[in-house]
């Protein structure tokens, strides 16, 4: 019998414990592990960066909720992201990624693995004539992030895989805008899913970690060596704490979506309002596909205002119930300005963007006392 996602979510690699009973898995705080014999493990543990219990409980609930075979825990979603270039590509081999990619993922390409001699092209991936012209013979990744942070472009993930397969490249895809409870990569063809678990998986912003969930066990088998190898695993507290958050992700994102949605009604009757990215627009340019592979649309909105960059800064400040941050994700509403905040990174780049641009992170509050703050907020 197969279990629904809330099920998965709670009961996932999260077996009461053989000794107490207890039906929360521990937070196992050691470094090392009594072996049964010299080269007798026990339970496959001897080293905490190897393997942890408690790390172990959150990558089985991870890989079941994305559906892949092998999920692996990190520090960072930057840290994960890092694992999988290394693990797959080596000096001289290219990446195709989002043209409007997260700002920290596309430093990474450019100031850190360029460096290592990693090839990467900025890619409108709504193009799909766009993406093949892209590939070449050392392309060995598609890199997608659908929905894109922060302008919330569209990528359509099952045509993607199947010009990344035709090419002999792996599709990733970044689902951390979407979560696993609305979007389902691997099934839609892709070869591993990223994730920066303190956004929605966590959902509290009191974790940073990251995740890679792979589709082939091979292709994990090979992820886990190079995460032992390199180092930047999630400590047994935040992976205790991402697993807690998990479990509660299937409800959360239900409200998140729901006072996305009113808020989308507010901008788009707004008179400072000059333009809002939403996918469940109708009249967003990536409308249809976003319903074919999504369950509902997120907790993600961004908005234009008329006035330039001075009134989007100037929205953020007047924001109270709204908090001024960056991140995602949590059950606090946030709201932010990319250009000068997330995504500073990559002014003067094609990835530079907009200026009058504001993101707003939905969080699970009261709706109402959502929409009077950004009301008295846009002036």
């Amino acid at each position: 019998m197969s279990n629904g996602f809330e099920t998965l979510a709670i009961h996932a690699g999260q077996e009461p414990d053989p000794l107490t009973g207890a039906v929360v898995p521990p937070i196992y705080a050691t470094s090392t592990y009594k072996q049964d014999g010299v080269g007798g493990l026990r339970s496959g543990y001897e080293y905490s960066r190897s393997a942890n219990p408690t790390r172990t409980a959150l990558e089985e609930a991870l890989a079941a909720v994305e559906g892949g075979a092998r999920g692996l825990a990190f520090a960072s979603g930057l840290a994960a992201e890092d694992t999988l270039l290394r693990t797959v590509c080596k000096p001289q081999d290219h990446v195709i990624i989002p043209n409007d990619a997260y700002g920290g993922t596309y430093r990474l390409f450019a100031k850190v693995n360029e460096r290592w001699d990693l090839h990467y092209d900025p890619v409108p991936l709504h193009d799909l004539d766009a993406v093949a012209a892209a590939m070449t013979q050392k392309t060995k990744i598609v890199w997608v992030e659908t929905p894109t942070n922060p302008l919330l472009g569209i990528a359509d993930i099952a045509a993607l895989a199947q010009l990344a397969h035709d090419n002999g490249s792996l599709l990733v895809v970044d689902n951390t805008f979407a979560s696993p409870y609305l979007q389902q990569p691997l099934s839609l063809g892709a070869d591993v899913v990223v994730h920066s678990t303190t956004k929605y998986v966590g959902g509290h912003s009191d974790v940073v970690g990251g995740a890679l969930i792979a589709a082939d066990r091979g292709l994990g088998e090979e992820l886990a060596y190079h995460q032992n190898a390199i180092g930047a695993v999630a400590g047994p507290f935040d992976a205790w704490l991402t697993l807690r958050g998990l479990k509660t992700l299937g409800v959360r994102m239900d409200r998140h979506c729901d006072n996305a949605e009113r808020i989308v009604h507010l901008l788009l009757a707004h008179p400072r309002v000059t333009g809002v990215l939403y996918p469940g627009l109708p009249e967003h340019a990536g409308h249809e596909v976003a319903v074919k592979q999504m369950k509902r649309f997120g907790g993600m909105v961004s908005f234009r205002v008329a006035g330039g960059e001075a009134e989007a800064v100037a929205v953020c400040d007047r924001a109270k119930l709204f908090t001024l941050g960056e991140s995602l994700g949590g059950v606090e509403s946030l709201i932010e300005h990319p250009g000068r905040m997330t995504h500073a990174s990559a002014a003067g780049s094609p990835l530079e963007v907009p200026a009058d641009l504001v993101r707003l992170s939905v969080g699970i509050e009261t709706v109402d006392d959502l929409l009077a703050d950004l009301t008295q907020a846009l002036g």
